[in-house]
């Protein structure tokens, strides 16, 4: 009895071991975590923005086309390209209504096409973003809500949405990333707090005829959020409430 015992909790344990071996990231990941020319700054960060999960779910791999829709300072865009390695490509879209705003961003982009060779940078209107067709991943993070925002045209979102739709392939996946304002809040939050209600966002993806296949509110989920500030504000800024909604094209 106690042998049996001992015998149905060592395979227990195995299989608990290789679920876990199944869900480990990517060496691909791994590696552009490491990777040397990644800044000391951007690399602080990695906890708690958990890139590599994230982009596991995205399902970057070596070889795809893959665009990163508003870069701002490149983080993401520093990670996918030793990710998508040297056959691959990655596609930096800075907005040129953000480079007039901010011209940082300008220079941001032109350091981190310095650096990475397989890094193709793109300006352009929102609107029009110039995204090339066949793409594997559009990942778009904190900036979702920008679509919203009093200067853009009211129908800023399925424009894009549908820009990113035409670019995807077949099979192609939209990785969504934004700050959560609270259920039911109305867009006007994207301007005063820089959050959108996750409702809003699967009801517009979904409506350029995108599937949606996970919404994860726990990867960077805060419950202690208020949800009631600004994500700039002291008391919650770097800590906000982050919903994940992953998209793909149907095949």
């Amino acid at each position: 009895m106690a042998r049996n015992l001992m015998v149905s909790v060592l395979a227990a344990v195995a299989v608990a071991g290789a679920g876990l071996a199944a869900a480990a990231v990517p060496a691909n990941l791994t590696a552009a975590l490491g990777d040397q020319k990644r800044p000391p700054a951007d690399s602080s960060r990695d906890v708690a923005r958990k890139p590599a999960e994230l982009l596991a779910l995205g399902e970057v791999k070596p070889g795809q086309k893959v665009a990163d829709f508003m870069m701002g300072g490149g983080y993401f865009t520093r990670i996918l390209s030793p990710a998508v390695g040297p056959t691959g490509k990655v596609y930096a879209y800075q907005s040129s209504e953000f480079i007039k705003f901010r011209a940082a961003y300008g220079s941001e982009q032109s350091s981190v096409v310095a650096d990475y060779k397989n890094v193709v940078p793109l300006t352009a209107p929102v609107a029009a973003a110039g995204l090339p067709e066949g793409l594997d991943l559009v990942l778009t993070v904190q900036n979702y809500h920008d679509l919203h925002l009093k200067a853009f045209p009211a129908e800023t979102a399925d424009t894009v949405n549908r820009e990113i739709f035409k670019a995807l392939k077949p099979g192609g996946i939209y990785l969504v990333v934004d700050h959560a304002a609270a259920p039911g809040s109305p867009l006007t939050v994207a301007d005063t707090q820089h959050r959108i209600d996750e409702a809003i966002v699967k009801t517009e993806v979904e409506a350029a005829g995108f599937k949606l296949v996970t919404a994860d509110d726990k990867l960077l989920g805060n419950p202690e959020d208020p949800h009631d500030k600004g994500v700039f504000d002291p008391s919650i800024r770097g800590h906000t409430d982050q919903f994940v909604l992953k998209f793909r094209k149907p095949k």
